[in-house]
């Protein structure tokens, strides 16, 4: 690897969950590395069925999914540079073969496990450098408290330690920390992949998951949601409020969509639009902006966690109105870019964009840039991992 700064794995789900919000996730490490003169390789290893959106399910068989997503590896440039393997039952080996990927692991100097997906084996551990990068904070933290061993197990196996949670750690965040130090990331954009026509178009969407089980955490005799159905509903009245279009991307059930077009909402399904990452994009460009809210663990003990998704919008050019989670105090908002607790604040977000609905594209692109743009971003995390 002549002129390399090192020889990289990005572990991810990539093919596990192949819909677009996520392979523009781990798209947006892979570019960045190899810009930043990595030799970066993506690697899924798991002993995790695959989910396949034509099932709703978990499967097996990755064959449909590798069929969809390594195309897109190779357009970007990572057409040798990938292997997914099944460590289940019939599980079986796509992209390098088995003997370069045992190869990989005893010439890698570092990994990041993007998401914490990828359980660690021994040959995993022999990597010297081996970096945790959490997208979703306040969950492993409440069960590191609460004794929970395999995720104690899990980031104890790693080195350096990294969350989307910016805020945490600090006193005016509510997510204990105990035992492990965590230093603050972000979702790293790379801006020329969302640039487009300088103005959007007549709606303001978001493309989203509506209920999720399962992730809901009881801590300090409370419960805390992981599902952004409960947060909507508290601003189902917004189409009312102003004479702006507002759209939902979301797989819900007839009764649910039925009830958000009473309330003035149009609604999309999310797993047909983001199947195919053109589609997913164009769909970003060509909205107004971005409404959106954020799941009760990011926003009630202030994480200063921001979506990956959201920072598209803006790379986009698009203006956002998110739900606060008390990420301005890391972010520049107020132009292009909207966090809101209230419905009045909402309300004065759109008045503010409408007015100069041009200014606010350009500031949006603008905050992305200088917050969000990848090797700036998955420079610093290299950075203080000391890579």
């Amino acid at each position: 690897m002549p002129n390399s700064k090192g020889r990289v794995i990005v572990f991810g789900i990539l093919f596990w969950y192949p819909l677009a919000g996520v392979t523009y996730q781990f798209l947006h490490y892979l570019i960045a590395l190899r810009r930043l003169g990595y030799d970066v390789y993506y690697v899924e290893d798991s002993g995790r069925w695959i989910y396949d959106p034509q099932l709703n399910d978990l499967s097996p068989d990755a064959t449909a999914n590798v069929n969809a997503i390594a195309p897109i590896l190779k357009q970007h440039g990572f057409a040798d540079r990938w292997v997914f393997r099944g460590v289940y039952e019939g599980g079986q080996c796509y992209g390098m073969s088995e003997s370069k990927l045992e190869e990989l692991y005893k010439t890698a100097d570092a990994f990041l496990n993007v998401t914490g997906a990828q359980e660690l084996r021994p040959e995993h551990l022999r990597i010297a450098r081996r970096i945790y990068v959490e997208s979703d904070p306040f969950a492993s933290q409440i069960k590191v408290v609460k004794g929970d061993e395999k995720m104690i197990q899990t980031l104890a196996q790693h080195d350096t330690l990294f969350t989307f949670g910016e805020s945490v750690g600090s006193a005016d965040c509510d997510v204990p920390v105990e035992g492990f130090k965590w230093l603050p990331t972000r979702q790293p954009i790379v801006m020329d992949l969302w640039a487009g026509s300088p103005l959007g178009g007549d709606t303001y969407t978001t493309i989203t998951t509506w209920h999720n089980k399962g992730k809901d955490l009881e801590y300090r005799g409370e419960m805390w949601y992981w599902t952004k159905d409960r947060e909507f509903e508290k601003f189902l009245s917004l189409p009312a409020k102003r004479p702006v279009r507002i759209e939902l991307a979301a797989t819900v059930p007839q009764d649910v969509a039925t009830m958000l077009n009473r309330h003035g909402w149009a609604v999309r399904d999310s797993i047909d639009l983001s199947r195919n990452a053109k589609q997913y994009c164009e769909y970003i460009r060509n909205s107004r902006g971005e409404f959106t809210v954020a799941r009760d663990q990011y926003v009630r003990p202030r994480t200063g966690w921001f979506s990956d998704r959201t920072a598209c919008y803006l790379a986009a050019g698009r203006p956002v109105i998110t739900q606060e989670t008390g990420f301005s105090r890391h972010l520049t908002s107020g132009k292009g870019l909207f966090g809101f607790t209230t419905m009045e604040d909402i309300v004065q977000a759109i008045d503010a964009i409408e007015s100069d609905y041009a200014g606010h594209c350009r500031a949006a692109r603008d905050v992305a840039h200088e917050f969000f743009a990848a090797e700036k971003v998955v420079g610093s995390l290299m950075e203080r991992a000391g890579l």
